[in-house]
C-alpha cells in the first residue's frame, strides 16, 4: 500500500528533524526551517502545513516548533 502525501511529508520532515536535533537547539531549529524553505516546493510545504494545522500528529517536536519559521505557501 502506498503512503499518503501526508505520511510522506511527515517522514521527510522527521528525517530532517532527527539530523538537526544533533545540533544546538536554536541552530537546529533555524537550519530545519531553512532547509524546508530552500528545498521544498510550495506543494510540499502545503502538505506540511495541512498536517500542522490538524495538530501535527506524527511530527517530531522540532518540526512543530520550527513551523513559525517556515514560509506558508500562498493559496492559488
Amino acid at each position: 500500500m502506498s503512503a499518503t502525501p501526508a505520511e510522506k511529508i511527515i517522514r521527510m520532515a522527521n528525517q530532517i528533524s532527527q539530523f538537526m536535533e544533533s545540533k544546538p537547539h536554536q541552530e537546529g531549529l533555524t537550519l530545519l526551517a531553512a532547509h524546508i524553505n530552500d528545498f521544498w516546493e510550495p506543494r510540499m510545504r502545503t502538505h506540511l502545513f495541512a498536517v500542522l494545522d490538524n495538530g501535527g500528529a506524527g511530527l517530531r517536536p522540532l518540526v512543530v516548533e520550527a513551523a513559525s519559521l517556515i514560509r506558508r505557501p500562498v493559496a492559488a
